[in-house]
């Protein structure tokens, strides 16, 4: 169908739409037209991404003398195909309608791991073996030795790719990451170098967040990207961790030694160039000298990962004179590994600001503040010279000057934790130091000021007056929508207290209360009595899971419950979760039913859809708080109280409550699925909890659900499941509508687009 929205034509590739799919879009082009930052809250399974792309695609369309670019980051390699397939069935539907005015070039833009197709690399463990597999076969170096040497190996793909030169483009067209790999096989052009070059070009990119947000990978691949572009950061409820991670370093021993043996082998590496090709260590000095202006004509498969630290914060200025001779730098690096290692050694906990840390290292070693500000650039060229390739083993040294290089730069925002062990196991020495980055908004700052519009949506965004506060922005929408339903698909539950009356609590004090576990214990076992199909069930943590399920298995309720259902547990393993995902949907698809453990925060709770049958009841046992005396939290909320006034309390019970919407969010995934939420802890009657959930949960919490037992739970969820066993009419019929096809929207253009709602 397509309709205006004032002066755009929306193309949007189904028959019906969506009310708040409608004024998803209506307040999207409003952020556009102002040229603005948005923040927009909309339910899980209501079809954001699709009214994304085509309300910006459709924009691009109308104002061709200004197209704007998209730049939509996903969090996982998943969600980016599966966007990457809404926008091809999008831009199929445009050309029918358009013809070839409009063809797009949309690609999705991942690391070599996802895009190599040369099986030799491909075939390396973890990420950062196939980088160093890649390089060891394509730095300028190798190849100039390859072309004198026929039997030194090199890649086929990057060598053709390198000799079509400007004929490697790609053809209009929406690419995935399989779209990719065939293409390169085709031409048997390299599909990763393929995509990097044409990100420049392309009309929409879809890729990670950390290729906007962690400085080092932004500085190579998003510094291309033109002013008019439109950022999307999809599910970004933990938005403002993902910055913080991106600044965030921790050394421990094994780092501390790796990166020894690392300097060892570039000083023997140092001598080997002295003896046979001084020039090359003069000519690095003399470069260093004219300043590091020269980082912009390095071969594109030389750029090695930008500088941490945020681009405008290191001018161009010249490398201090006294780490530019190569021997030089190296004992400086050797006396700065010496002294983390005597920090290492503490016997109590230490926490101080980067400012007193910079000077005490100044005091103790002699290294000063710009001295350390420029370790990684100056790392990045002595690797170069030294012609290091299998980069994989040097990340510990990588590790200690971007710790250096951040340490030097900051003086705010940040603190330095050393703990001798973890607070959870006393009695095992585990010395870590940590540099912890405690403002979101440094991260995320050259966002909002390179471009013009970012738009930041998920379905929980609750509080939504938080996010500008934590990441320091205004934004000129800001939006919460509803759930328009033609039926209440949706059962929210806050149990308080078992069939014996007892309040049940995740509380430090009742946690491992008997009668809690008990009374959690008997919850489940009447539910998997009465719902069909596949339940989740979340906890806190893992060590509260492993406490519950053994003390369940000790008592027997764990047999009676596998009576009705099978049960399932996430690990912190990757391939056994995944296995037991498999096998938990395999039982729910031969109607055995299944229930699955899992843990609030974990890999399930973040990405793992439970639609359909494969999630009737969503039970949340207790408040997910996070671990509230780890030390680095704990810094975190002095600094959010002294710098943007926000009290520990709000924050804390804010991330609780995102995490708890999320996981219970996993349920309902389309208008036509339905299921159950019971939010199994005293705490959540509390109205300062409970009023953080998202509205669209709100909305459907009834007030004779907020203080219930066992038994009532149980009669309610009898009560909600043969009601939804009713057939019922899709469109709305009762006067609501749910679904709009055309008509509507020409109808509702006459102003009378409330009345349709509401």
């Amino acid at each position: 169908m397509k309709f205006q929205i004032e002066d755009v034509t929306v193309y949007f590739p189904y028959d019906h739409i969506y009310p708040e799919q409608y004024a998803y879009m209506v307040e999207l082009k409003r952020a556009l037209d102002a040229k603005g930052h948005c923040l927009l809250e909309m339910p899980t399974g209501t079809g954001k991404t699709i009214a994304l792309l085509s309300l910006i695609t459709s924009y691009t369309l109308s104002k061709p003398s200004n197209p704007i670019k998209l730049l939509y980051c996903t969090r996982t390699v998943h969600e980016m195909e599966k966007t990457l397939a809404e926008l091809k069935l999008l831009h199929k539907y445009q050309i029918q309608h358009l013809g070839p005015a409009a063809r797009i070039l949309a690609l999705g833009l991942s690391s070599r791991k996802n895009l190599c197709i040369n099986p030799s690399v491909v075939s390396a463990e973890n990420r950062d073996s196939v980088d160093a597999a890649c390089r060891k076969l394509t730095a300028s170096w190798v190849r100039a030795l390859a072309i004198e040497n026929p039997n030194i190996p090199s890649c086929e793909f990057f060598e053709n790719y390198e000799k079509a030169a400007s004929d490697a483009v790609l053809p209009p067209g929406v690419y995935t990451l399989q779209d990719l790999r065939v293409f390169g096989k085709e031409k048997g052009w390299c599909p990763y170098f393929l995509a990097r070059h044409m990100v420049q070009f392309a009309n929409v990119v879809v890729y990670s967040y950390q290729y906007l947000l962690d400085p080092k990978v932004a500085g190579i691949i998003s510094k291309e990207m033109q002013r008019e572009s439109v950022v999307v950061f999809d599910e970004a409820h933990n938005i403002d961790n993902v910055c913080i991670e991106a600044l965030s370093v921790s050394v421990r021993k094994q780092t501390l030694e790796g990166a020894t043996r690392n300097l060892s082998k570039m000083s023997q590496e140092i001598e080997r160039f002295k003896a046979t090709d001084a020039g090359r260590l003069r000519a690095e000095y003399n470069r260093l000298v004219d300043g590091l202006a020269q980082r912009g004509n390095l071969p594109l498969a030389d750029t090695w990962l930008a500088n941490p630290a945020l681009p405008d914060d290191i001018l161009k200025e010249a490398v201090p004179g006294n780490i530019r001779r190569a021997e030089h730098f190296l004992s400086v690096l050797r006396r700065l590994v010496q002294y983390l290692k005597g920090r290492l050694q503490t016997e109590n906990v230490e926490k101080e600001g980067p400012v007193t840390f910079v000077a005490s290292i100044n005091a103790q070693v002699g290294i000063d503040q710009k001295m350390l500000k420029f370790c990684y650039d100056r790392l990045h060229s002595l690797m170069l010279t030294l012609e290091i390739t299998d980069t994989d083993e040097f990340l510990h040294i990588q590790t200690i000057c971007d710790f250096a290089t951040l340490v030097g730069t900051y003086t705010r925002g940040f603190s330095i934790i050393i703990e001798p062990f973890d607070e959870r196991m006393p009695h095992i020495p585990d010395p870590v130091l940590q540099l912890s980055c405690h403002d979101a908004s440094l991260a995320i700052k050259p966002v909002f000021e390179r471009f013009q519009s970012v738009v930041i949506t998920s379905g929980t965004l609750s509080p939504i007056d938080l996010y500008p506060r934590l990441l320091n922005f205004n934004p000129v929408v800001s939006r919460s929508f509803t759930m328009s339903l033609t039926r209440d698909c949706i059962c929210p539950m806050v149990l308080t207290r078992g069939s014996d009356q007892l309040p049940v609590s995740t509380k430090f004090d009742l946690r491992s209360d008997p009668g809690v576990e008990r009374n959690y214990g008997r919850l489940l076992l009447e539910m998997v009595s009465v719902v069909p199909d596949g339940i989740v069930c979340f906890f806190v943590s893992y060590s509260y899971m492993d406490g519950i399920v053994n003390s369940w298995h000790e008592s027997g309720i764990l047999k009676d419950i596998m009576q009705h259902k099978l049960v399932f547990i996430e690990t912190q393993d990757v391939v056994e979760t995944t296995l037991a995902l498999d096998n938990y949907r395999k039982a729910c698809d031969c109607g055995r039913g299944a229930v699955f453990f899992s843990v609030a925060r974990g890999k399930v709770a973040e990405g793992i859809d439970f639609d359909r049958h494969y999630g009737r009841l969503v039970i949340m046992f207790g408040v997910p708080f996070q671990y509230t005396l780890s030390r680095i939290l704990l810094a975190r909320l002095e600094y959010l109280r002294e710098t943007f006034q926000i009290k520990e309390g709000d924050f804390l019970t804010f991330d609780a409550l995102r995490q708890a919407a999320q996981c219970v969010g996993r349920v309902i995934r389309s208008k036509a699925d339905y299921g159950m939420m019971i939010f199994a802890d005293k705490r959540y009657s509390r109205h300062d909890k409970r009023s953080k959930l998202p509205g669209w949960i709100l909305s459907h919490l009834r007030d004779a659900h907020l203080n219930l037992s066992t038994d009532m739970a149980v009669h309610i969820a009898r009560e909600f499941l043969r009601k939804m066993a009713q057939p019922y009419d899709k469109t709305g019929g009762s006067g609501k509508k749910t679904l709009l096809s055309q008509e509507d929207l020409e109808k509702m253009g006459n102003g009378n687009f409330s009345d349709m709602l509401f």
